[in-house]
């Protein structure tokens, strides 16, 4: 049996002070003392034990005073702690001195703005929602063909879905949650013999969210519970008799978490070798609470809890009138929320949902159910399910419905970040002459669009020795970024009457909740043939640039003839690429279409 020393209580005179011991000390046990105790030297003792005493309050009192003053005990750093919202400082107060001012360890702040996690007014909103309790409030089939959650459930009856059919979990625009895509039209190649991935910028878009605050599900909440006391639903709707809007404000959903997570350690096993163990990189987001949190969540992804010694995180401000690129939309007046894109969805919305507002209408009384209605109950299905793990929403709507419920998205992202907004591209130009700045490998002193100078001018937050670079974003941002580089495979006419089937446009398959857009930089000891034989006989050393959005090749030949539109791997040459970028800044026309109204300047 092992020692029980490390177990061993703490000794009666650490628990007790001298004249209390003296006062509960059993007379008896004296008579065990080896010698006599005579009363000169217990007197000893006392004095002895009370010098002890003294010594050890004194070295207490001194060790939590650097403690408190340094933040470090004998050299053992605590772990901080940084709170949503900053809580108020507050000075110690020393007994010898009139003023905090006298403390010589007072804390200071040297972290630039840019570096501070701690954003204050730029934060976002912020509110969190009820807790969920899924295993209470779930409902499922109880028959052998039960799929147990993981975490969230998406195995729900939808009339009209046949097995083989994409899950409606897969078509719901930008609240979907994140998957990979299907494809963009060529197959997947690895890397030949001698090829080498030798740079990587990565920009990805934040987690599943709670809704935005004004949104269509949150009016929807506040209808219902305006109507309390004369609404009444019955069949599918009966439970609206109950229901109540409980959801949080735009920040992180545990689902949320998870993905960007989960994006940290798949990059981490994808591109951990382009980070050099001896530097200290640095990443970019943006101040608002779900942007850090995403890019927190991915960096202990890829890096481990203590990646704070392997990147900076560098935090730009998002407001309106702000320059920052991976907000592109906050420095763009002039490109309006409610555009083409929103009037596309409106008129959609109201065709495809038309046989379900009829058959909800009849199921509630004391209530003008409208289509709006039923758009923002299909709509809570997806935020719902992120939130809690499972909705009753979901197998309201039938299959077809769902089908029209992701085509609204690509209708609105098309018009209002796309090819169908004349200010997509400039919205996303930012970002894409920075990409192009670093693979030239020059900081950008001056530029007319929404570039940040301040920072893009300074190699130390805009550092151009890096392998790994990692932004992040917002799915509109992201779909104006891929607008902005041209790809024009993206392209096309969306009718507002009619499904359309099949299209390249789909907003579930280019910004689900976690999307990320991975551009790499290869390099290969010959040029490669464009078949993927192999390397031509005769040539030099050449670099290509692939694009990866969400896990599958974006081929760059089929938006830049220049890339040659035949290559099987989508690859384009990276001089044939850089040529092509260069005319992008004036198609995009950032003044004119982001300024050009009367009263809007820049």
């Amino acid at each position: 049996m092992g020692s029980q020393t490390d177990l061993q209580a703490p000794s009666y005179d650490e628990l007790i002070g001298v004249n209390e011991k003296e006062e509960l000390l059993p007379r008896p046990l004296l008579a065990h003392a080896t010698q006599p105790c005579c009363p000169g030297q217990r007197l000893k003792r006392r004095l002895s034990v009370l010098l002890a005493s003294c010594a050890v309050s004194l070295a207490v009192f001194f060790a939590f005073n650097i403690l408190a003053c340094n933040g470090t005990l004998f050299g053992i750093q605590p772990r901080p702690f940084e709170p949503s919202t900053p809580a108020p400082l507050q000075a110690r107060e020393y007994p010898t001195s009139s003023s905090a001012e006298d403390c010589p360890c007072k804390p200071t702040s040297t972290v630039p703005e840019y570096l501070n996690t701690s954003p204050g007014p730029w934060i976002g909103k912020t509110a969190t929602g009820k807790a969920p309790f899924m295993a209470q409030t779930r409902t499922f089939d109880h028959a052998a063909t039960y799929v147990p959650n993981a975490p969230l459930q998406t195995q729900v009856p939808v009339q009209g879905w046949q097995p083989g059919d994409e899950g409606i979990f897969d078509m719901m625009g930008f609240l979907t949650p994140y998957t990979p895509s299907t494809g963009f039209g060529v197959d997947e190649w690895p890397l030949p013999e001698g090829a080498e991935i030798i740079w990587l910028q990565m920009v990805s878009r934040h987690g599943s969210r709670y809704p935005t605050g004004g949104s269509n599900v949150e009016s929807f909440g506040a209808r219902l519970a305006n109507a309390t006391g004369k609404f009444n639903a019955t069949g599918e709707l009966e439970f609206l008799n109950r229901w109540k809007y409980q959801m949080g404000t735009e920040i992180l959903v545990p689902r949320g978490r998870q993905e960007l997570f989960d994006s940290g350690v798949l990059h981490s096993y994808m591109y951990s070798s382009l980070y050099d163990p001896n530097t200290k990189i640095i990443a970019r987001t943006t101040t608002q609470d779900r942007m850090m949190k995403s890019a927190e969540n991915f960096l202990a992804g890829m890096f481990g809890l203590d990646w704070t010694n392997n990147v900076t995180l560098e935090v730009i401000i998002e407001g309106y009138k702000f320059n920052n690129s991976l907000a592109g939309y906050m420095n763009c007046p002039d490109a309006s929320e409610d555009g083409a894109g929103s009037v596309a969805r409106d008129i959609w919305v109201g065709s495809y949902l038309k046989d379900a507002t009829e058959r909800f209408s009849k199921l509630v009384t004391g209530y003008n159910w409208t289509v709006d209605d039923t758009y923002a109950a299909q709509t809570l299905c997806a935020y719902d399910t992120v939130a809690n793990g499972y909705s009753r929403f979901c197998s309201l709507f039938t299959y077809e419905e769902w089908i029209g419920f992701g085509y609204s998205h690509d209708l609105q992202f098309y018009g209002n970040s796309a090819f169908g907004s004349e200010s997509g591209r400039a919205i996303g130009i930012g970002f894409q002459q920075e990409v192009v700045a670093r693979l030239a490998n020059h900081t950008i002193p001056y530029s007319e669009t929404q570039l940040n100078v301040t920072l893009d001018n300074n190699t130390i937050t805009f550092p151009l020795n890096q392998s790994l670079y990692l932004d992040f974003s917002h799915d509109t941002n992201i779909v104006s970024i891929l607008t902005a580089f041209g790809l024009t495979q993206f392209e096309q006419d969306l009718p507002t009457d009619v499904y359309p089937g099949a299209h390249n446009f789909t907003v579930s398959r280019i910004t689900p909740f976690g999307a990320r857009l991975d551009i790499e930089l290869i390099k290969t000891p010959k040029p490669l043939k464009a078949d993927r034989s192999g390397y031509e006989d005769e040539g030099e050393e050449t670099k290509y640039v692939h694009f990866v959005l969400n896990q599958r090749t974006v081929p760059l030949g089929w938006s830049h003839s220049e890339c040659d539109a035949n290559r099987v791997d989508g690859w384009c040459e990276f001089e044939t690429f850089m040529k092509v970028q260069a005319k992008m800044p004036g198609l995009a026309k950032f003044t004119e279409v982001c300024f050009g109204k009367e009263g809007s300047s820049p």
